[in-house]
């Protein structure tokens, strides 16, 4: 299995998942990986670490999430790896619940995104983002 960190997706990826048919909420795995310092295009802010600026960008999207009726469910450190193999473990899992992939989109396209945005490149190595749906499975 291929695993590939990124910070944006590309339009393809954009596309296809806002293209998915509307089926009500969901939640959002964010695997994240920091960078060691906060990198930000003006080299303002150099002596942030990378999970210090993307903590500048976490409280924003919260109140975003919580504008939507989602919220925020669980963040966490990874500790440790006890089953299958990865190259390099993440920093931080989060969950983020949204009421349909319409608000996500919304979000995601705002000018309120779009002003935090920066302090997220800035602080992320990449991340996986995975889409999943209560109730359904096994």
């Amino acid at each position: 299995m291929k695993v590939e960190n990124a910070v944006m997706p590309s339009p393809e990826q954009a596309m296809g998942f806002f293209g998915m048919e509307e089926d009500g909420p969901f939640v959002m795995v964010n695997l994240l990986r920091f960078k060691e310092k906060a990198e930000y295009a003006d080299g303002s802010d150099s002596h942030l670490t990378g999970a210090e600026a993307y903590a500048r960008y976490g409280e924003e999207v919260r109140k975003l999430v919580e504008g939507l009726g989602g919220k925020i469910r669980y963040q966490g450190r990874v500790a440790g790896l006890l089953l299958g193999e990865v190259e390099d473990l993440w920093d931080v899992v989060a969950l983020a619940e949204y009421p349909s992939l319409a608000a996500f989109r919304e979000m995601a396209m705002s000018p309120a995104m779009h002003a935090i945005e920066h302090h997220r490149k800035a602080g992320l190595a990449g991340q996986l983002n995975i889409r999943t749906k209560p109730g359904e499975g096994f």
